[in-house]
């Protein structure tokens, strides 16, 4: 267990796991921008690019898996987006949020975690994720649990 001595209150994941549903690597595909991605991590690390280097954009798009694409969005051979870091929180959200919208089971799995605080288990980023001291800035669990919210404020609104 990565974080052996953590809170029960809290759902601990890996968003570059396949087989966890609410990572960003799992393979629940999606429409944004003109097109299908196959996970958010195809869509975030593409948008990356989009507006200045569309063939990149579209490589990464078209590339077969989540590990792939997220090696293509960090290649140093490629310029990032002058607004990336203003944006990023933005496309993430984005993406989540459609995807749950396309597949109800998603939504649902989000749903499920109730009111329990979601944080993202990386070791190593301490912007997405917690940080192997945790404390890191989570924003990958703070977005879920930002789509969850809004989730529920819809479902309110619809009943």
């Amino acid at each position: 267990m990565l974080f052996p001595d953590l809170d029960a209150d809290s759902i601990y994941l890996h968003r570059t796991n396949p087989d966890e549903m609410l990572a960003s690597f799992s393979p629940w595909s999606f429409k944004l921008e003109g097109r299908e991605w196959p996970t958010v991590e195809h869509y975030f690390q593409a948008m990356k690019f989009h507006d200045h280097d569309l063939k990149h954009f579209q490589r990464i798009g078209d590339t077969p898996d989540p590990l792939k694409a997220r090696k293509l969005g960090r290649s140093r051979l490629h310029r990032v987006r002058k607004d990336w870091k203003q944006v990023r929180r933005v496309v993430m959200t984005r993406a989540l949020y459609t995807r749950c919208k396309t597949h109800p089971e998603v939504a649902k799995a989000l749903l499920d975690t109730g009111e329990r605080r979601l944080v993202e288990a990386s070791q190593y980023d301490y912007y997405w994720g917690c940080g192997r001291d945790r404390r890191g800035e989570n924003q990958y669990g703070e977005l879920l649990m930002d789509v969850r919210r809004r989730l529920r404020e819809e479902a309110e609104t619809n009943a």
